[in-house]
Order: C-alpha cells, then structure tokens, then sequence
C-alpha cells in the first residue's frame, strides 16, 4: 500500500505545483503562447498543453488562436479578473497612474501635469485621490486592489524603499512614500526606481522581451539606467545600480544635485538643454526644444545629438562591465527618434571592446507608459494571489519570442 501511495501523492503535488506554475507565468506576462509558456516555465510543450485544457475546463484561462512569426500558436490568457493592481509614476512635471486586472491590459488610466519641485504632501493627496476615481471608474472597490506599485526618478533603497540618496528629489528624502500612501489608501505599496520600472516593462511587454541581458535607458529632465542581469532588476546595495546620470563626464562642470561635479545630469540634464539654448532660442521648456527638435529645428538637433553622443558614452562604459544583448532608450527625448538614438549607437558601437558585440540600440515600446507599467507589473508580483498559493516570481524578462509554436 504504501509503495502505490507515495508515488501517487508525489504525481498530484507535481501536478498542482506545474498548473500554479503555469497560471503565475500567465498572470506575470498577461498573455503568452504555449511554446513560450514551455520556454518561461521548463516544462515540455506536452505538459503545457496537458495543463493549459485542465485549467481552461476549471474557468481559470482561456485561448484563442493568433499567429506568431507566420504560424498559428495558442494565446493563453487569464479567463477572470483575479484583481486589480495600480502603476504609479511620480515624475518631475507629470504624475501618471494605471490600472489593472491581472491580465496585464490596462483597463483604466490618467496623466497629471506636476509644477516644477512639487509638494510631496499635495502630490501623495492628488495621488490617493486619482487611484479611487480611478478605480470608482471601473465599477470596482477598493477592496479589490491587490497592490500599488510607485516609481520614482531617484534611487530607492531595495530594503527601506526610502530614496537612498540625499538632494535628488528635494524635500522627498525623509518621506516615506510607501507608508504614507498604504495609509491613506488601505493597501500595500511598493516603491522602486523609475528606470528600473522601465526596464521590467520593456521585458514583459516591450522592446526588452525575450532578452535577459539588457538595458534599458531614461533620457528625460535628468538620465538614469535600468539594469537586466540574468533577466532580473539589478539594483544593487543601495539601489544606485545604473544611476549613469550621476556619472562624471566633466572634472571641472557644474555641481550635480547629488552633491558631485560634473555629473551627466549636468551635461543633457533638462536644464543644460534648455540653458545652452538660451542665447539662441530665448526662454523655452525641454517640451518646447523635443518639439522644436522634431520640426527640423537645427539648434535643437544638435543639443539632443550631442547628448545623445554624450549618453551613448556613458552606456558604452556600462555596457563593457555588463555585456547587455540590447538598449532600449525611452523618456521624453526618445521622441525625437534618430536625432538621439543614432548618436547613443554610434558611440557604443564605436568602442573597440564592443565592435563586434552587435548590441541592439531601439526605442521604447511602451513610451511615456513604461514607468507606471513596470509599477504595476511589481505590485501584481509582489502581491497579487497566485494560483494555488505559489509565490509570484522576480523575473523580469519573458520567454523568448523566436521559439515556433509546433
């Protein structure tokens, strides 16, 4: 008796341990075919399909044929709402916040201009209030939050999620960011770095999936680096992993709000931008040279060129210390296209140690949602309920997209 039992109990545990598996991978990438179902999980094409018909007949996901690279293949999706988990990114001129299901889809969102050095009190109150419209919009309750995720344009602290360095972002050094809003809302939170939040929605959704080694860049009002090492987030100690913005490229330039000389902030920063065409153009935003940038104007190209030489520089140092398979640059300057990006290719692929690398230079996919995105893919993984009680994963990036569906 005991000889058939073991065995038998085994088979079930591993039965509901590969569905939970299944079901987790499903609910972190939103939608995904059953051979990159196989490729994410390890589990034999076979398995998958075994798995994807028993949780289909239980109500828990559903498919429909697509086409992936000329072929049909099975899209499986979650079949209900298991949840709604919100993305919010507090910029430095705009607060923008989505809303999910666990599906991955946004059902609901909004984009809020932010004055220049905004309260942190006024922005937290603006913040608390636009997640309940939000969420009343849907016809939900809050209640049915799982988790909020909030990104940053500072570095956080992996563990304290406080800003660990002092003078980034003004007045917001001692806030504890996470408290407050999970007081004032009655949920969790988890706060990370924006570029970091960029970079985990690239992988999931965007330009940085199926690739586990990569970068992804926020080139906006100051510039700052999300790291994939192994298809994880690599934040470091402190959280200052890929601050690239905080970088010297001048011994002698302006003092940088971190307190160093000449950081690359200081240098394609939104203020030296702007600054260096002052003489030229006369007052203006960084909106209005992106703008100008794009309807030809040529002072405006050549500033957002030559901080794009200046960035590529920055990147090419770090991709010799982390040999990514790809960059993905986002952030408002990203909008001028080849003006920015040709400048960051020429400069990586210019150095000797990475001529024959071939890393891929690509804009964002997701655009100005990347960072409220990665936010909320974090809250879902780290406190949305997977299926049978599993723990949610930390991988950033998805299987890769390459693999046929057979």
């Amino acid at each position: 008796m005991d000889g058939s039992v073991g065995p038998t109990g085994s088979q079930a545990s591993l039965r509901e341990a590969n569905s939970a598996r299944v079901v987790d991978t499903v609910k972190r990438y939103g939608h995904i075919t059953q051979v990159e179902l196989a490729a994410a999980t390890g589990l034999s094409p076979a398995t998958i399909s075994n798995i994807v018909k028993q949780l289909t007949a239980q109500g828990v996901v559903q498919t429909q044929n697509t086409v992936r690279s000329g072929r049909r293949a099975q899209m499986v999706t979650l079949a209900r709402r298991t949840g709604l988990a919100v993305g919010v990114y507090i910029g430095r001129r705009t607060l923008r916040i989505d809303v999910s299901d666990a599906t991955q889809d946004v059902t609901a969102g909004q984009v809020f201009p932010l004055p220049v050095d905004h309260r942190v009190d006024t922005t937290l109150d603006r913040t608390s209030l636009l997640i309940m419209e939000l969420v009343e919009g849907l016809g939900a309750e809050l209640p049915e939050i799982v988790g909020i995720g909030v990104a940053l344009p500072a570095p956080i602290d992996p563990d304290t999620q406080r800003v660990s360095v002092r003078g980034i972002m003004r007045d917001w050094d001692d806030v504890d960011v996470r408290d407050v809003l999970s007081r004032r809302l009655g949920h969790r939170v988890v706060v990370d770095n924006d570029a970091n939040m960029g970079a985990l929605a690239e992988a999931r959704y965007g330009a940085l999936r199926g690739c586990h080694e990569g970068v992804y860049v926020r080139a906006s009002y100051q510039t700052g680096a999300g790291i994939l090492i192994d298809g994880r987030i690599h934040r470091g100690q402190r959280g200052t992993a890929g601050e690239i913005g905080h970088v010297q490229v001048d011994p002698q330039g302006a003092i940088c709000q971190c307190g160093g000389r000449g950081c690359l902030n200081t240098v394609v920063g939104a203020d030296a931008l702007v600054d260096s065409l002052r003489i030229s153009r006369g007052p203006l935003t960084l909106h209005d040279v992106i703008s100008l940038a794009i309807e030809g104007d040529p002072g405006c190209r050549q500033v957002i060129a030559d901080a794009g030489s200046a960035i590529g520089t920055a990147l090419a140092d770090l991709s010799t210390w982390t040999d990514p398979q790809r960059i993905v640059v986002g952030g408002e300057l990203a909008q001028v296209g080849d003006v920015l990006l040709a400048p960051i290719r020429d400069a990586v692929r210019g150095r000797p140690m990475l001529a024959s690398a071939d890393i891929d230079v690509l804009p964002s996919i997701l655009g100005d949602r990347a960072e409220s995105m990665g936010a909320l893919a974090l809250a879902m993984d780290r406190f949305g309920q997977p299926y049978a009680g599993q723990p949610s994963s930390d991988r950033a990036s998805s299987p890769s997209p390459t693999q046929e569906e057979k």
